[in-house]
């Protein structure tokens, strides 16, 4: 199947990578001139532009762009996706939005006669190398269904999570969980060692016990309890701070615009808000808990 992809960035490469060692044939575009020739001597085509990418004989389009403003700048854009597409292309948005965008870009798409979802993912940048990650998916059955084999090659847990934008919906609900949870373990951590106990038998107490979850016994932010992990190696790489920000504000716009409380999720966003403001939005977001630990426990 000949495909397009558009956004090669962190996530984007991989994923387009898999997609090729699947068999399919790939036309590329990024900003990036380095991103695509990385993808060209791994096999694709280039494009000079993302008009210049719908022009051509592809089936399907992927687009994994950094925020809304992208998103419709690159679909409903003068020189965009849906100016230059044929109709029946199969539109796929991998990009984490705010659900009423996505549906926003999806009726556009629909007026032009192009099938569509959204499609964000979980699973971070390893997931993207391995083809494993999650795809929460928006839109109809039947694109679902047409969708499902082509995200197959990219990950291994596709979900349809109702109609258009509720892959978005899904994406920054869960987020905000993982957000607030990590929040949750990093106060716990930090509240059993200052109290005397050694960090790997807290950590080994959580996991055992009624308060595990994925950012306690997968993802430890205390340092020296888990190896591979970002607090294992100073919080580089990871989730940055500044991403799971984004994620956030997503959520927190998403519920003012359903009239949906979501107290924590508003919390959790102004301790990270705080914690970037210092200088760490590069940090893996798992670095919260310094906001925590005793400036000596820091050093």
């Amino acid at each position: 199947m000949h495909i397009g992809f558009l956004g090669l960035g962190n996530m984007g490469g991989p994923m387009a990578r898999n997609l090729l060692r699947a068999g399919h044939s790939l036309t590329v575009f990024d900003l990036s001139s380095a991103a695509v020739a990385g993808l060209v001597e791994a096999g694709a085509q280039a494009a000079t532009s993302p008009a210049a990418l719908a022009q051509t004989d592809v089936t399907v389009i992927i687009t994994m762009l950094p925020a809304a403003s992208h998103v419709k700048g690159v679909y409903l854009g003068e020189n965009g996706l849906l100016a230059n597409v044929r109709a029946d292309v199969l539109l796929i948005d991998s990009s984490t939005i705010d659900p009423m965008s996505a549906r926003e870009v999806a009726a556009a798409a629909a007026k032009h006669g192009n099938p569509m979802i959204d499609a964000p993912v979980s699973g971070g940048t390893g997931g993207a190398v391995t083809g494993t990650l999650t795809f929460m998916v928006g839109g109809s059955d039947a694109d679902f269904d047409q969708a499902q084999p082509i995200l197959a090659a990219m990950g291994k847990n596709i979900v349809l999570c109702g109609a258009s934008g509720n892959g978005q919906a899904a994406k920054v609900a869960n987020n905000m969980l993982l957000g607030i949870s990590m929040i949750g373990v990093s106060e716990a951590m930090s509240l059993g060692v200052s109290l005397g106990v050694d960090a790997k038998v807290m950590a080994g107490i959580i996991n055992t016990s009624s308060g595990r979850c994925w950012s306690s016994d997968t993802y430890n932010p205390f340092p020296g309890t888990m190896d591979n992990v970002p607090s294992a190696r100073g919080y580089s790489g990871g989730f940055g701070t500044d991403l799971m920000l984004k994620d956030l504000g997503l959520a927190t716009e998403a519920a003012k615009q359903a009239r949906q409380p979501v107290l924590l999720g508003a919390a959790a966003q102004q301790l990270y808000q705080t914690f970037s403001q210092q200088g760490h939005g590069e940090l893996d977001f798992s670095a919260i808990i310094n906001l925590y630990r005793k400036q000596e426990a820091c050093a």
